[in-house]
């Protein structure tokens, strides 16, 4: 039995305040993927390439694995961010590597609107399997169900980074930015003896 999952997130936030626009940050989209991933599940294989090892996933309690995602990371110059699966790898269960498909697209884009951003988003992700043999007798909709749950459950946790850290990660940005290019006023008064 072949199953196919799907799952989508909508993301809308309201960026924090800060004295460089998150326009400029968006722009580096390997700040993005630090803040929404795991760094001890992350390598950077290339230039926007990531390879990410998605936490153990548990499906129905019968199997335990552990998926590794290509992902392309880029922006544009408006801040627009570009999110796509490239490849996946099962590590430990042959017989699903060579049954098993995941899509994921994502865009996360700034728009400013009376002095207000707000970042907008969306996340589809699609897992395409041959179901095993020991779920063979298992009714098809209770399969999709938990499927589509485990998929809507993971793109939630990454909303949740995107809320939490991403902003974070933003705000602590700006900020040593700023320091970096404005002296402080100490500095001033060393430099030019005020």
């Amino acid at each position: 039995m072949y199953a196919r999952f799907k799952a989508t997130e909508l993301v809308k936030i309201l960026a924090p305040e800060a004295q460089i626009p998150i326009q400029h940050y968006l722009r580096q989209p390997h700040r993005l993927v630090t803040a929404i991933t795991n760094p001890q599940l992350m390598t950077k294989e290339a230039e926007n390439l990531y390879n990410l090892k998605m936490r153990p996933i548990n499906f129905m309690e019968i199997y335990h694995f552990q998926p590794t995602v290509k992902l392309k990371v880029k922006s544009d110059a408006k801040g627009t961010v570009f999110l796509s699966s490239q490849e996946c790898h099962i590590e430990g269960i042959d017989y699903i590597n060579r049954r098993f498909s995941l899509k994921l697209k994502g865009i996360l884009y700034p728009k400013t609107i009376e002095n207000k951003t707000m970042l907008h988003g969306q996340a589809d992700l699609e897992v395409g399997v041959d179901v095993p043999a020991a779920l063979v007798f298992t009714p098809k909709a209770l399969v999709e169900m938990t499927g589509n749950g485990l998929l809507k459950s993971i793109l939630g946790r990454i909303k949740q980074r995107l809320v939490t850290q991403l902003l974070q990660d933003y705000q602590e940005w700006a900020a040593t930015e700023i320091n970096i290019q404005e002296p402080s006023k100490s500095q001033l008064s060393a430099d030019y003896g005020f």
